[in-house]
């Protein structure tokens, strides 16, 4: 199992963090779009390190069009020697059409066409094919030498895709090469809708498991003492419950038999009671979506639970030792 841990977005100090990630053993570096750019960060990156791959975890897909995120994905997969992993999402309506102002429309057959035109832009460029990319949504028939990288030696780099719902994961599985499962997930869920839905979409691309990568970053709640086992119990509850109020989100509660929960979680929201939604995440619920314990046994619940599922998963036990967060990564990594 490969293990992803996160860097920050101070350009000054990615790099040194980059080489402590792939020093302590961690197979990739993750960043995610948040308040900054999700990029800069992994290119600095790439010039710290040598071997450990970097992902956006993620970048949003809409909020840009095809053409700029397949220059994007060519530069930083050619800076890094092929080590760059373009990890995608759709973001929801209100942040595409109100925060990026970008057209929002059937999020998963958009998604779809949007990782397709990429492809087809990259065929372009690496291969010499004729760009005649006409979709629904997005539309690439101009490609000339002059726009046209020359630094093609690492070609395209992979692309993952976060996905939470059937529709979405099923296109995970057709046109990626990886899917990026929300850590709001039950094994459950997990087993029966995501495993089910990829399959779908392995079987329309005429591709095979061995072909594809699952990352899902688990919930933890661990820690060197009673205290901070207790403080990320809590953090956690509020995690959950923060995800538990979004509608779109009720299907993974309704498959730990927590459907209704949704519903309260959702109206705490509306009304601000942010810190108090976290109390309704009873012990059975908190375990359903984490692992809970000390140190020395998360890296066995994990693969216990999930190694004959998942790929990669992501490590960072803020509050642990230097050497407990070692000690998990390499029990983690090890055949």
């Amino acid at each position: 199992m490969k293990v992803d841990g996160g860097i920050g977005f101070e350009l000054d100090k990615a790099g040194a963090q980059a080489q402590e990630l792939e020093a302590m053993g961690y197979s990739g570096i993750l960043t995610a779009e948040t308040s900054h750019d999700p990029f800069f960060p992994l290119l600095v990156a790439a010039q710290h390190t040598q071997k450990i791959e970097l992902m956006t975890s993620i970048a949003v897909a809409f909020a840009r069009t095809p053409m700029v995120l397949a220059n994007i994905g060519h530069d930083l997969n050619a800076a890094s020697k092929g080590r760059f992993i373009l990890g995608l999402g759709s973001q929801i309506k209100p942040h595409i059409t109100k925060r990026f102002s970008m057209p929002w429309s059937n999020p998963a057959p958009r998604m779809r066409e949007f990782i397709l035109a990429m492809r087809a832009i990259w065929a372009s460029w690496h291969h010499g094919e004729p760009l005649a990319f006409t979709g629904k949504f997005y539309t690439h028939t101009l490609m000339t030498p002059f726009f046209t990288p020359t630094d093609n030696a690492y070609g395209a780099p992979r692309v993952f895709l976060a996905a939470v719902g059937p529709l979405m994961t099923e296109v995970a599985g057709e046109v990626a090469d990886g899917v990026i499962i929300h850590a709001f997930t039950t094994e459950k869920y997990l087993r029966e809708t995501t495993l089910p839905a990829l399959e779908r979409g392995f079987a329309r691309a005429g591709k095979s498991r061995a072909d594809f990568e699952i990352s899902y970053p688990v919930f933890v709640c661990t820690g060197s003492n009673e205290r901070e086992l207790d403080e990320a119990k809590v953090a956690t509850r509020k995690q959950i419950a923060f995800y538990g109020s979004t509608p779109a989100y009720r299907p993974v509660l309704e498959s730990i038999g927590a459907g209704e929960l949704q519903d309260d979680l959702n109206r705490m929201s509306k009304q601000g009671r942010w810190d108090e939604m976290g109390t309704l995440i009873t012990d059975d619920i908190l375990s359903a979506f984490a692992v809970v314990g000390e140190p020395s046994t998360i890296a066995g619940q994990i693969k216990a639970r999930y190694g004959d599922v998942i790929d990669r998963t992501s490590a960072a036990y803020a509050t642990l030792s230097r050497d407990d967060r070692a000690k998990i990564i390499s029990e983690l990594t090890a055949a």
